[in-house]
């Protein structure tokens, strides 16, 4: 009986050991790769953005995703649609799109982006709950990416319009009835301009009409 409890407590004394020895190895290991990745060398340089590229995919966008209630929670702007070339939307109701929903200048002062916002943004989108006529929604409208613009009309299903006026002047077929299966989310806030890093790999393979910045 007492040589079982010794060859117990032998054995308990093993493990703890072992278990301590395999947490320095991991340590050192650990250390010993974040020592590599500081060395200025283009091999580290190639690993510093592979896993930065797997954190961003697998961890960052599926959590961010999970929170927002959206499988699209960034958006980067690749068009000119939602330009405003003036402040407002005094230019943007030259439409008579708005005049047939019933919609008129005096009813945007609560809208969102009272401004627009331009090719090169990034667009943060949340789920698309409680949507209201002047919010701003990302939809799938047949198109070769989805599309994102303002609602002109909520009931069985949605409509949208592009706040340009001079490129936007009329609706698309694909938004005058947008049904709930479509929409992707909505628009909640823009951070200007960075959206670029990514769009001017992409610029010469547009046509000229569609490249360089909103004006």
């Amino acid at each position: 009986m007492h040589v079982y409890f010794i060859n117990i407590i032998v054995a308990k004394s093993y493990k703890v050991k072992l278990s301590l020895w395999d947490m320095k190895k991991v340590v050192n290991c650990w250390k010993a790769f974040w020592k590599f990745l500081k060395k200025d060398s283009w091999a580290s340089f190639a690993v510093t953005l592979l896993l930065a590229f797997v954190i961003i995919k697998f961890v960052f966008f599926p959590g961010l995703s999970l929170i927002t209630g959206t499988g699209l929670p960034l958006v980067i702007v690749e068009s000119c649609s939602m330009y405003h070339h003036d402040a407002g939307f005094e230019n943007t109701f030259e439409s008579s799109v708005y005049g047939s929903y019933g919609l008129s200048l005096a009813d945007t002062g609560n809208w969102i982006f009272q401004n627009g916002f331009s090719k090169g943004d990034v667009i943060f989108v949340v789920g698309a709950r409680n949507v209201e006529v002047g919010d701003v929604i990302i939809f799938n409208g047949g198109a070769q990416h989805p599309l994102i613009h303002r609602v002109v009309k909520v009931g069985d299903g949605y409509a949208t319009k592009g706040d340009n006026y001079k490129t936007n002047a009329k609706q698309l077929s694909s938004e005058k009835d947008i049904g709930e299966e479509q929409v992707i989310g909505r628009a909640l806030f823009k951070v200007p301009f960075i959206g670029w890093a990514k769009l001017i790999f992409f610029e010469g393979g547009r046509a000229e009409r569609e490249r360089g910045l909103c004006e």
